[in-house]
């Protein structure tokens, strides 16, 4: 689990990115298409970062 931090900071610097030329663009984030998967796949790296942490606290108290 030790890349999920470095996977987890390039797919937010994509999505700053992205994000970045939406609004340069005057395309609303929400309603850019490649903004919102971006941010549901950060979304998801923050989960599994976080269920694995629980899952490993679980551990430790065994």
């Amino acid at each position: 689990m030790k890349e999920l931090p470095r996977h987890f900071e390039a797919e937010k610097q994509r999505l700053n990115e992205l994000g970045q030329k939406s609004l340069e663009q005057g395309i609303p984030l929400g309603e850019n298409e490649a903004v919102q998967a971006q941010s549901q796949k950060v979304d998801e790296l923050v989960i599994q970062f976080y269920r694995h942490r629980a899952v490993k606290r679980g551990q430790e108290h065994r």
